[in-house]
């Protein structure tokens, strides 16, 4: 099959027309080998992959389609398909809108619209690929689809997802760039963070240097907001802040990104004020030894498993434990998730490891009275892992 000609205007900067035919390429191969003929695309994260869409839209119904021939079609909320005009690679022609009446009204449905689009192209029919355990992709939705269309919806969910988890020249770039940001935040977390500041104000500090970016390159909006328990807060690993003050003796750890243009880094490290108690001096010992030891599997032809295996394997013999995985596919993401939903490092992940796959190796530990998280992110390479940033992955100490 042909690529269709996605030349012209390329709205997304470094990513070439042909980059993006080639993506069309790779998703039209899935698409075909799984039976589709058709496929619904929701997740702002695949819909900016395929076609370069990048705005705050994804609060309501949108999405892109991927037919048998041709260009993607961009369909989403009339007001936002200024916002596709500005940032996709398809001519206008292939920008489709619904009525600002659909929305959240409980008296119609988006999906009504885009089950008419489909049936003016014959694309109604045969076998439709939807995202089905997708954030952005409703039960509601797929019922209305469902009742509107001739063809059988079936679930494409990681179909997209799948096709992103080896990462370009350009991609790679972006993470790099996003891996200098994110330096430049956990330095600023050191420069100011002391007893007696309220969290909130250092998170502030954390958004604005996010923000500013690093090495010439402006920041982007992260995924998830920083995470920055301290003290008992810290033995769960997903709370965010409030205003209460640091404070000197316990645990404050930091699992932040750094975005450039959608594509992130994360990166986590832990602060104590003053000596940290011995049971975290053996943690951090034990993750730093189990860690090194997982990297050597992080090599082209081993498999996810293999990493998460070597690192607990050490870490249990070091007298600690992790129930969790420990790693996870990045790349380019949008809220609520920066992970790619695709590859986990843990036991039982058979995915083949190949040059320019990314992870967030996490290999975080919530102890009773605190957490310790000192994760990497770490690119595969011909010759094993690329560590994308450079600080220090001791505990801070400060005081």
């Amino acid at each position: 099959m042909n690529a269709p000609d996605l030349s012209g205007t390329d709205t997304s900067a470094d990513f070439s027309a042909t980059e993006y035919a080639d993506r069309l390429t790779r998703i039209r191969t899935a698409m075909a080998g799984a039976g589709f003929e058709v496929l619904i695309i929701t997740d702002p994260s695949n819909m900016a992959w395929a076609t370069g869409y990048d705005g705050w839209s994804f609060y309501v119904h949108q999405a892109v389609v991927i037919g048998p021939d041709g260009p993607p079609l961009w369909w989403g909320r009339g007001m936002d398909a200024a916002g596709a005009r500005r940032t996709v690679v398809m001519p206008d022609d292939c920008i489709h809108s619904y009525a600002d009446s659909y929305v959240q009204n409980p008296d119609k449905h988006p999906m009504e619209d885009l089950a008419t689009l489909l049936a003016d192209r014959g694309w109604h029919r045969g076998r439709i690929g939807v995202e089905l355990d997708n954030y952005y992709y409703s039960a509601k939705a797929h019922a209305v689809l469902s009742a509107r269309l001739n063809g059988t919806l079936a679930d494409a969910g990681g179909l997209v997802n799948w096709q992103r988890a080896v990462k370009s020249t350009t991609e790679l770039e972006r993470i790099r760039r996003a891996a200098r940001i994110v330096e430049a935040m956990h330095r600023r977390i050191v420069e100011v963070a002391e007893p007696g500041l309220p969290k909130n104000v250092l998170v502030a500090e954390i958004l604005r240097t996010g923000t500013l970016g690093a090495g010439g390159h402006w920041g982007d909006y992260p995924a998830i907001v920083p995470m920055a328990p301290s003290g008992m807060d810290a033995t769960a690993p997903h709370l965010t802040w409030d205003d209460r003050p640091m404070l000197a003796g316990e645990p404050h750890f930091f699992e932040i990104a750094g975005v450039y243009r959608r594509y992130h880094c994360p990166l986590s490290r832990t602060l104590f004020f003053g000596e940290p108690p011995v049971k975290y001096r053996r943690a951090e010992a034990a993750v730093q030894e189990a860690t090194a030891v997982a990297l050597e599997q992080a090599r082209p032809g081993n498999h996810c498993e293999d990493i998460a295996n070597a690192f607990n394997a050490r870490l249990n013999a070091l007298g600690f434990e992790k129930d969790s995985r420990c790693g996870y596919s990045i790349g380019l993401s949008y809220p609520p998730d920066w992970g790619e939903r695709t590859m986990s490092l843990r036991r039982g992940d058979r995915t083949v490891l190949v040059p320019g796959m990314v992870f967030h190796f996490m290999p975080a530990l919530w102890l009773d009275d605190g957490g310790l998280e000192i994760t990497e992110s770490i690119a595969i390479t011909d010759t094993g892992p690329e560590t994308l940033c450079t600080l220090d992955g001791a505990i801070t100490v400060k005081g």
